[in-house]
C-alpha cells in the first residue's frame, strides 16, 4: 500500500516540475537580469506553503497557481510581476503566510497585488455582500496597478475550467459571479478570447443540456460550413494576393453562449440562427499602412458580395475604450446568407485576443492615451468620490463594462468619450459635479433639447445651467454612467439629510404636544403606521410636507385602542386557527435543504415563484428566513454572484398531494367557445384550481393570463402539451 503512495508523489513530483518548465520555457523571451531566479522563489515559495493542500479534484495545490501562471503568460501575454503574483496568489489566503512576509521576500509591488487578490476577512454588517467588499478591494488596487484583475481573471479562467469537481451549490455560485462581473470585466479589457470561454463554460454548468444540444450542433455542420468557407474565401483571397497584400483568412465559430443569446433573444430554434461563424482577414503590414490597407481589403469584400449598409461597423478610426480595433462588415453570400466579416492587422488582432497587455506592448508606438486608460482613470475617480455601499458601486460598475460608447463633442471641439445610451446630464455631470447639480438643458447641434435628450455619435454638446436647478430621484432615470449616477445620489443624500433632520424637530414638537416620548419603540411604530420603509424616510416625507404631522393625532389614537385591545384574550377556536394559517403561510411543501439535506421551514420566492420538479436553490435572507428560487430565476446570477455565501442545495420531495400556484400565458386566435374549451381542460380533465383569469382580445388575437394551482412541473407541462392542442391555440408559455 505505501509503495503506491510514494510512485503516485513521484509521478506527481515529476509532473509538477513539467510544468514549471513549460511556463519558464513560455516566459524565456522576455526575462531579463534575475527574473528566473525570482519566479523559482515564488515558485519554491508557493510549493512550501501549499505542501499539504490538495483541490477538490484530488491534485496537488501547487497545480493550480501554475495553470493560473501559465494563463498568464501563453493567454493574456503578462510578463515577471504577474507571473510572481500568479504563483503566490494564493499563498496569504490560505496559508501562515501574510501580506508583510510578501513585501519582505518579493517587495511592494508584489505584495500590493497579492494584497488586491486576497480576499476581505472579518465580520460583514447586516445586509452587505462579501463578494461585493472583495470586488471593491480588487478594484481599488487596479487603480494602481491593472495587473491585479488580469491575474485575477486568469485565476477565475482556470476555476471554471477545472469547475466539474465542485459540488453543484458551488458550480452555481462561482458560475453566476462569472457571468454577472468577471465576463462584462474581461470584454472591457479587451480579452474576447477569455470572455467567450468564461461564458461559454457558464452555459456549460448552469444550462448543460442547453450547452451540449448547441455544441453538438454546431459540431453536426462542421462539414458543410467548412465547404461553404472555404467558397466564400476563394476569390477574396485570389484577388488580395493579385494585390500584393500579406493577409491570413479564417472562419471563426461564433462561442456557444452567443448562439444561446440569439436563440433566447429573438425566440428561434438553432437552425434558425444564420450566423453562426464570422470571417476574419488579418493583415501583415505596417503601422503607418495599417488603415488605408483595412479600407483596400474592405473594397475587394464588397466588389464580391454586397454589404449591409447598417451593419458597418469602424473601430479603425475610432477604436472602442478598450483598445479594440476592427473593421466589421456583414455582406451577402450568394446561397442567400448573411456572413460578418472582420477585417484587422495583426496588432490589432493581438489586442482584440490578448486585450491590455498587448495594447501595453504597442503602447510606445503613440503618444495618445488610449481609450482603456481613459477607462481605468474613471474607475479611479468613481473609487474615490464613491460613498456608496459595496453592492451599489458593483452594480453601477458593472452596468458600465458591457456598455458601447458614443463619442460626442464640446462647443471647443474637444472630444468626449460617454457610454452609450448617454444623455444630456450625463454629459454635463462628465464635465463637472457643480455643472450637472445645475443643468437646466443643453444645445445639442445648436438645437434645444431636454435633459434626457440621448446623445448620437459626433453630437457637439453645449450645457446650460441654472443655480436655482437642483437635482430630483427622477434624474436617476434619465443617465446611464456611473459617474453621474453617483453623483446625483450623493447629492440627494445631503438633501434628504437637511429634510429628515427638518422632519425629526417637527416630530419632535408634535408628540411633545401629545405627551409621547420620540422613543426607538414610537419611531418603529410611525414608520409602521405612515408605511414609510425606513425611520430616515419617515422624517423626509415629513421634512417635504408628504405626511401631513397633524395626522400624528389619529397615530396615537390607534396606538392607545391597540394598547387596550392586547388585554382582551382571543378565545374564539376558528379565530385561533386563521392566526395560525397567516402566521405558517399557505401552499407550503417540505424541501430538503442544505449540506444535510434537512427539513427545513422557507418561503418561495415571488420573482420566479418555483413549484415541485423545478431546479432551485435556497436562498438565506436577512429577514425572511431561507427563501427558495429556481436556479433559472432572472435575479439568481445576481444573488448567486454577490451574496454566493448565503446560498443553500435545495432538492424537492416527492410529495404530489400539495397544490403550488403557477401562472400561464395562452396565446390564440379568438373564436367562439376557446374560452370554455381551455376552462374545461383545467377543471375537468386534470381536476386543476385556477385562481385567476385575464384575458385581452386585440382583432382577433387572444391573449390570457391564467394562474392555477399543480403538483409540480411535470403536471404542469401535461396541461401545457394539453392546452396546446385546442383549436386556435398557438402557444402556451409559464411566466412567473
Amino acid at each position: 500500500m505505501e509503495t503506491t503512495i510514494e510512485i503516485d508523489e513521484e509521478v506527481e513530483r515529476k509532473e509538477i516540475l513539467r510544468k514549471y518548465r513549460a511556463l519558464l520555457r513560455h516566459a524565456k523571451p522576455f526575462l531579463k537580469d534575475d527574473d528566473a531566479k525570482q519566479i523559482k522563489k515564488a515558485f519554491n515559495t508557493s510549493m512550501e506553503a501549499h505542501r499539504n493542500m490538495r483541490r477538490k479534484s484530488g491534485e496537488p495545490y501547487i497545480f493550480h497557481p501554475l495553470a493560473v501562471a501559465e494563463i498568464c503568460v501563453t493567454e493574456i501575454g503578462l510578463g515577471t510581476t504577474s507571473i510572481i503574483s500568479a504563483l503566490l496568489h494564493d499563498v496569504v489566503e490560505d496559508t501562515e503566510w501574510e501580506i508583510s512576509d510578501i513585501d519582505r521576500e518579493f517587495g511592494p509591488k508584489i505584495a500590493m497585488i497579492i494584497d488586491g487578490l486576497t480576499k476581505i476577512s472579518g465580520v460583514f454588517e447586516h445586509g452587505s455582500s462579501q463578494q461585493a467588499e472583495n470586488f471593491r478591494k480588487m478594484l481599488l488596487t487596479l487603480s494602481e496597478d491593472v495587473r491585479v484583475i488580469l491575474v485575477k481573471l486568469a485565476d477565475r479562467l482556470h476555476n471554471m475550467r477545472t469547475l466539474g469537481s465542485m459540488p453543484r451549490n458551488k458550480q452555481l455560485k462561482i458560475s453566476s459571479e462569472t457571468i454577472y462581473l468577471y465576463a462584462p470585466l474581461a470584454h472591457r479589457l479587451g480579452l474576447y478570447a477569455i470572455k467567450s470561454e468564461l461564458e461559454d463554460l457558464y452555459l456549460k454548468y448552469t444550462e448543460t443540456e442547453t450547452y451540449e444540444f448547441i455544441v453538438d450542433s454546431i459540431a453536426s455542420n462542421k462539414v458543410a460550413r467548412t465547404k461553404f468557407i472555404s467558397n466564400f474565401i476563394r476569390p477574396i483571397k485570389d484577388t488580395i494576393k493579385l494585390h500584393n497584400i500579406n493577409v491570413e483568412i479564417k472562419g471563426r465559430p461564433k462561442s456557444v453562449y452567443s448562439v444561446w443569446n440569439k436563440m433566447k433573444k429573438q425566440d428561434i430554434p438553432f437552425e434558425e440562427v444564420y450566423d453562426l461563424f464570422a470571417i476574419r482577414i488579418i493583415i501583415d503590414t505596417s503601422l503607418e499602412k495599417e488603415k488605408a490597407e483595412c479600407w483596400r481589403v474592405y473594397s475587394i469584400v464588397t466588389d464580391y458580395y454586397q454589404p449591409n449598409p447598417d451593419r458597418l461597423r469602424d473601430w479603425v478610426s475610432t477604436p472602442k475604450a478598450n483598445g479594440y480595433e476592427s473593421l466589421h462588415t456583414t455582406v451577402m453570400s450568394p446561397q442567400g446568407q448573411w456572413v460578418e466579416v472582420q477585417i484587422r492587422t495583426k496588432r490589432m488582432d493581438e489586442i482584440a485576443e490578448k486585450g491590455y497587455a498587448a495594447h501595453w506592448k504597442y503602447k510606445e508606438n503613440t503618444s495618445q492615451e488610449s481609450g482603456l486608460e481613459q477607462w481605468i482613470q474613471r474607475v479611479r475617480d468613481t473609487l474615490e468620490q464613491s460613498d456608496a455601499s459595496a453592492l451599489e458601486f458593483v452594480d453601477d460598475f458593472r452596468g458600465n463594462l458591457f456598455n458601447e460608447e458614443v463619442f460626442v463633442f464640446t462647443p471647443r471641439g474637444e472630444l468626449k468619450t460617454l457610454p452609450h445610451g448617454a444623455t444630456a446630464l450625463d454629459f454635463a455631470f462628465d464635465i463637472h459635479t457643480e455643472v450637472g447639480g445645475q443643468c437646466l438643458g443643453a444645445k445639442v447641434n445648436q438645437k434645444l433639447v431636454p435633459l434626457n435628450h440621448v446623445l448620437k455619435n459626433g453630437d457637439q454638446v453645449e450645457i446650460l445651467t441654472s443655480n436655482k436647478q437642483k437635482p430630483n430621484e427622477g434624474w436617476l432615470r434619465f443617465v446611464v454612467s456611473s459617474k453621474a449616477k453617483s453623483k446625483i445620489k450623493d447629492l440627494l443624500k445631503e438633501e434628504r439629510k437637511a429634510a429628515a433632520a427638518e422632519g425629526k424637530e417637527i416630530v419632535k414638537r408634535k408628540l411633545k404636544q401629545l405627551k409621547l416620548q420620540l422613543t426607538q419603540e414610537t419611531i418603529d411604530q410611525l414608520v409602521a403606521y405612515f408605511d414609510a420603509k425606513t425611520p430616515l424616510e419617515f422624517f423626509f416625507q415629513v421634512g417635504l410636507g408628504k405626511i401631513d404631522a397633524t395626522n400624528i393625532k389619529k397615530f396615537k389614537d390607534v396606538r392607545d385602542e391597540a394598547e387596550s385591545k392586547k388585554k382582551t384574550r382571543v378565545s374564539d377556536a376558528k379565530a385561533v386557527e386563521q392566526t395560525l394559517k397567516t402566521a405558517k403561510g399557505t401552499d407550503r411543501d417540505m424541501l430538503l435543504i442544505g449540506e444535510d439535506m434537512d427539513v427545513i421551514d422557507y418561503k418561495l420566492s415571488k420573482c420566479c415563484n418555483p413549484i415541485p420538479g423545478d431546479d432551485v436553490f435556497g436562498f438565506v435572507t436577512v429577514n425572511e428566513g431561507i427563501k427558495i428560487h429556481r436556479t433559472s430565476c432572472p435575479n439568481a446570477a445576481e444573488l448567486m454572484s454577490n451574496y454566493g455565501y448565503r446560498v443553500v442545495k435545495a432538492k424537492w420531495t416527492s410529495q404530489k398531494e400539495i397544490a403550488f400556484l403557477a401562472g400561464l400565458t395562452i396565446v390564440g386566435t379568438d373564436r367562439i367557445g376557446l374560452i370554455n374549451d381551455i376552462t374545461t381542460i383545467i377543471s375537468n380533465e386534470l381536476k386543476v384550481n385556477m385562481r385567476s383569469m385575464t384575458i385581452d382580445t386585440d382583432n382577433g388575437i387572444f391573449e390570457g393570463n391564467i394562474k392555477l394551482y399543480v403538483n409540480d412541473t411535470i403536471h404542469l407541462e401535461v396541461l401545457m402539451e394539453k392546452l396546446e392542442k385546442v383549436s386556435g391555440v398557438v402557444n402556451v408559455t409559464r411566466f412567473n
